[in-house]
């Protein structure tokens, strides 16, 4: 009819002008992907289905953490750069899965009160691991995986960054809590980067289901990410074990120094370690249990046995680190947090039952965070996982 337009070109217009709202909330908010139906859980296939023959001997050290691993882990890990993979702690989105396979795990306050955490996985996922609940990148935590590499994997959903105020076009965000910003900045976001946000990933890598634990959470809770789909894609970028200019990572990257257990003779009574980030937040207060006979920490959280969902065991760690850092914030209306990772602090060091008060110290955001006792002396860890606990300057530590 004749001043009218037709209606498949009505739809059409309807569509992009949908789409393109949609794209630009998620552009700038970083709350996460779309929402959009998935495929069941059972369709998504991981990837070679490649397992660990645990009948060999172990007699590779991971570089990361000194535990040892077979011939067969050695050869995976050998082709890839060590990833960081933010984890939230929001008590709704328990229990989390693939926090007992990290070689390593920051935990630090996101906001309100709140922990995240970071694990670092590199030796401990040769087989195909699941990351959930996958959350936001913090600034913080970028100066952390900057250590591991040159160009270290980085998983996240969005992150801290310049949210623009509608009307004026002004960020909203200090700018020292600009994580996507700073990441664009050091040249991670780029063709020769880094960065795996999942913003730029496709199903089944990252996906959001809604299904993953017996109760419902929010669309926020949702983010689930495959390790061996995560370091293929890498591999097809040409992000693997070399960077841009064909230099393997390890070549620069500083181990820590690791030594064997101590016999169960020689370990230690100190059996028991509690903490809180801020105070009255009892739901993200960390604690550990000492069991001498594994040498084990067992680690609880909000006054709870911490379990790895599809692993089914608790968490532990074989060394515990309390790192204490200057918080300052939150900074601006999104109640954003800022951390001290560069300079020197005071520090705590549980292993093998026992206690050294010490220090940390990190030159610069890419330098290695080096850790000494009393007098100055660099720590030897033991062979296995490792917990590094961001504690705020002046909270007490219970042992």
């Amino acid at each position: 009819m004749k001043g009218k337009l037709p209606t498949v070109l009505i739809l059409i217009v309807l569509y992009f002008v949908s789409t393109g709202v949609s794209f630009a909330i998620f552009k700038y908010t970083g709350t996460g992907s779309p929402i959009s139906s998935i495929p069941a859980p059972s369709d998504v296939n991981p990837g070679s289905g490649f397992k660990v023959d645990q009948t060999l001997p172990k007699t590779e050290a991971c570089p990361l953490n000194g535990k040892l691993y077979t011939t067969q882990e050695k050869a995976v890990w050998e082709t890839r750069r060590p990833m960081g993979v933010m984890m939230e702690n929001s008590t709704e989105a328990r229990p989390h899965s693939g926090l007992s396979k990290a070689d390593i795990v920051y935990e630090a306050v996101a906001e309100g009160g709140i922990t995240r955490f970071m694990g670092i996985f590199y030796c401990g996922v040769a087989e195909n691991t699941e990351f959930a609940p996958v959350r936001s990148a913090r600034t913080y935590f970028v100066d952390w995986i900057s250590e591991y590499a040159t160009n270290p994997l980085y998983v996240h959903v969005g992150g801290g960054n310049c949210s623009r105020d509608q009307a004026s076009g002004k960020c909203t965000s200090d700018p020292r809590a600009q994580a996507i910003e700073q990441m664009d900045n050091y040249g991670w976001r780029g063709v020769n980067g880094n960065d795996m946000d999942q913003m730029g990933l496709n199903f089944p890598i990252c996906y959001r289901n809604p299904d993953r634990l017996d109760h419902p959470v929010a669309t926020e809770h949702q983010m689930v990410c495959q390790s061996e789909l995560l370091f293929n894609e890498a591999q097809k970028r040409g992000w693997t074990n070399v960077d841009a200019k064909g230099a393997e990572w390890s070549k620069t990257f500083t181990p820590w120094k690791f030594t064997t257990e101590a016999k169960e003779t020689d370990r230690g009574t100190v059996t028991d370690i509690s903490m809180y980030f801020w105070k009255g937040y009892t739901d993200y207060e960390a604690s550990w249990h000492y069991d001498s006979t594994t040498n084990h920490y067992l680690r609880s959280t909000g006054g709870k046995a911490h379990y790895d969902k599809d692993a089914s065991v608790q968490l532990s760690a074989k060394n515990v680190v309390v790192q204490f850092s200057k918080e300052t914030g939150p900074v601006d209306e999104h109640k954003h947090l800022l951390y001290q990772t560069t300079g020197t602090g005071d520090a705590l060091f549980f292993q093998n039952g026992q206690v050294v008060e010490g220090k940390w110290s990190k030159k610069t955001r890419t330098s290695r965070t080096i850790f000494t006792d009393s007098k100055g002396k660099e720590i030897i860890f033991v062979p296995g996982s490792i917990w590094i606990e961001i504690i705020p300057d002046g909270n007490k530590i219970t042992y």
